[in-house]
């Protein structure tokens, strides 16, 4: 348990919020509670309604995912846009089996004032469905949404993959499936605290057990249900965990954080310290003190406003780069 080793104090204003949050009890992930966590917690009347009352629409098409099997992409965008536009392709998180894809579209307010087409893909979860089947789900979207470009007011050229989690896990691991296969170019990723690595081997992971938010029992769990007895052993792709990837050359840009508290320190701090060896472009921030989704949670704490405040400095200059087709102009 962590009490046996020393961690990163929690930031005073984020302890407040754990303190809260002990008071209710330990929390024990099961296999009965997913159902629950895998439903949006509005109506879809309620969030269209919160969506035009911002002047965004979204229309919802269904595509060939893993094997050709349906799955469902959500795109918002401004009502009255015009013309190709940047996309940004979010991938919800949840440890690979729960959460929504029509949950986090709060989260990309900020996002939605750059003018952007946001796409939401709706990938099937674990254990129902292991890996390959999330990641594949993904990508198989992404190169929907690049091949519609045109249709969507999208600019091929000017796509963006962005999660959060195990949401930022698939990210990375569908920009490297996009590299291989020579998919869409990817203009940047955004991984906010990934989930990148099943060998449960860090010092992060020893550190925030029992502790924070998302600790390593919880870490576990998914992992297990989205590997099963594969996880931890030599039969596990790079895609699944990305940690695992020798090669990370050819990578598009990429903001990459988390919080010096949490599970998932270690294994961010040492993919971007890979994606820099392999002359990647790169940005990474460590925020002190913050556990996992600290943003969210607590999004009035000073660390959270810093933490907001830096990813979308880092849009805001990625959204004034030219398309590399105009750039030849």
């Amino acid at each position: 348990m962590s009490d046996a080793i020393a961690r990163p104090p929690f930031d005073p204003e984020l302890a407040t919020f754990l303190t809260a949050l002990e008071a209710r009890g330990p929390f024990t992930l099961t296999a009965e509670m997913l159902p629950h966590m895998r439903q949006l917690d509005v109506t879809e009347e309620v969030l269209d309604e919160r969506l035009r009352s911002h002047g965004y629409a979204r229309q919802t098409v269904t595509v060939p995912g893993h094997l050709g099997d349906p799955i469902q992409l959500a795109v918002i965008q401004r009502a009255d846009r015009t013309g190709a536009t940047t996309a940004v392709y979010g991938i919800h998180g949840g440890g690979m089996m729960f959460g929504h894809y029509l949950s986090n579209l709060d989260s990309y307010d900020w996002l939605l004032e750059h003018d952007v087409v946001l796409v939401s893909v709706d990938y099937r979860l674990a254990p129902e469905h292991p890996d390959p089947y999330p990641v594949e789900d993904c990508y198989a979207g992404l190169v929907w949404v690049a091949e519609h470009a045109e249709e969507l007011g999208i600019d091929p050229e000017r796509i963006v993959v962005a999660g959060q989690s195990a949401g930022a896990g698939l990210a990375a691991g569908v920009a490297l499936l996009a590299r291989d296969r020579r998919g869409p170019a990817l203009m940047a990723q955004i991984l906010v605290s990934p989930m990148l690595d099943d060998r449960d081997a860090t010092v992060s992971t020893q550190q925030i057990d029992g502790v924070g938010v998302a600790d390593r029992q919880m870490t576990r769990f998914g992992w297990d249900a989205y590997l099963g007895e594969r996880r931890a052993t030599d039969d596990v792709s790079v895609y699944a965990a990305p940690a695992r990837a020798t090669d990370l050359s050819g990578l598009p840009r990429t903001y990459i954080d988390c919080g010096s508290a949490e599970v998932f320190r270690d294994e961010t701090v040492s993919y971007a310290s890979a994606m820099w060896a392999a002359g990647v472009d790169a940005e990474l921030h460590v925020w002190p003190g913050a556990f996992h989704g600290f943003t969210s949670m607590v999004p009035q704490a000073a660390v959270s406003k810093s933490a907001t405040a830096a990813l979308a400095d880092w849009t805001r200059r990625l959204l004034a780069m030219p398309s590399p087709i105009a750039a030849l102009d």
